[in-house]
């Protein structure tokens, strides 16, 4: 009798940490967050070379086609817009801005 509701408890208790964890998607969710540090953080100044280390290991693990494309691919340098100034920029202003 015992053994049985033994099986019972750990047949739910299964059955419940899979319903929770198809729901939450914890892999996915982690997965995402890696992928948006690696592309979005721009400079690594933050956190250290530990933070950097852990992002690329969990993105290395949890997408690792996308984080060999990502390695193979060639740096590009990010061009800085500069502002464009008008030297005529009195002659160009429109109507309402002249009042």
């Amino acid at each position: 009798m015992v053994l049985m509701v033994g099986v019972v408890v750990t047949a739910a208790a299964a059955l419940t940490v899979g319903y929770l964890l198809g729901r939450l998607r914890p892999w996915q969710r982690l997965g995402d967050w890696a992928a948006d540090q690696v592309r979005h953080a721009g400079t690594w100044a933050w956190g250290g070379a530990g933070r950097q280390a852990v992002v690329v290991l969990v993105h290395a693990v949890t997408a690792p086609r996308t984080s060999w494309r990502i390695l193979r691919a060639p740096a590009t340098d990010t061009p800085v817009s500069v502002p464009v100034r008008d030297p005529d920029w009195v002659a160009n202003r429109s109507r309402r801005e002249h009042e």
